[in-house]
């Protein structure tokens, strides 16, 4: 038997850098699981192309951070924008990620968001900083979200990934905390980390 071929009928699967197989899972088999109660709701994780991925721990920055930025977000949102912190963004049939915030348009049902219709997306990273501003952009770039932004909590700087074209983001800079972020298609949330008190090593417990 060819070992390409699967047999009809089987889960397709992935394959791990080590080069055992996995099985593919799809987003209606994790949102069944959670149903069921065999995955806890509050088990943090996201799914890639089919591949469940651990997210790392929440730290006490990444939280004083995200809570900052919410603050702000929440209170300069015009009547146009919902700003939803840490909902799932499905992405097709095998892939949903968790961005920090998500800023898209208010008379958008929540069912019909997908890559393109998002305005911005938003990631407080501290430990998960390599995976967020590698494979998880890349992930962003293929789904077609046209912004994406990475703040670095620790070092208080943020990476914007804007200007989507065939070969991904066109447009990547990294700017300081004192510089102003303005997204291109919301620009009525245009803020800095440093008004809003987040620079190295300020954090308020």
């Amino acid at each position: 038997m060819n070992p390409h071929l699967r047999p009809i009928g089987l889960p397709l699967e992935t394959q791990a850098a080590e080069g055992l197989p996995r099985r593919c899972w799809s987003v209606a088999e994790i949102e069944e699981m959670l149903r069921a109660g065999i995955i806890d709701d509050d088990e943090r994780f996201e799914l890639i192309g089919g591949e469940v991925v651990p997210m790392s721990p929440k730290g006490a920055r990444h939280e004083w951070v995200k809570g900052e930025v919410n603050r702000f977000l929440q209170k300069a949102a015009p009547a146009h924008l919902t700003i939803i912190p840490e909902t799932t963004l499905r992405l097709d049939a095998r892939t949903f990620v968790e961005p920090d915030f998500c800023v898209f348009p208010r008379d958008l049902p929540l069912a019909a968001l997908d890559g393109p219709a998002v305005l911005l997306a938003i990631e407080i990273a501290d430990s998960s900083l390599a995976y967020d501003k590698g494979r998880k952009i890349g992930v962003y770039a293929a789904f077609g979200v046209r912004e994406v932004w990475v703040v670095d909590a620790v070092r208080a700087v943020t990476f914007v990934h804007r200007r989507l074209g065939a070969a991904g983001y066109a447009e990547i800079v990294e700017l300081a905390g004192a510089a102003r972020l303005e997204p291109m298609l919301a620009p009525e949330l245009s803020f800095s980390l440093a008004e809003l008190g987040v620079t190295p090593g300020a954090e308020k417990q």
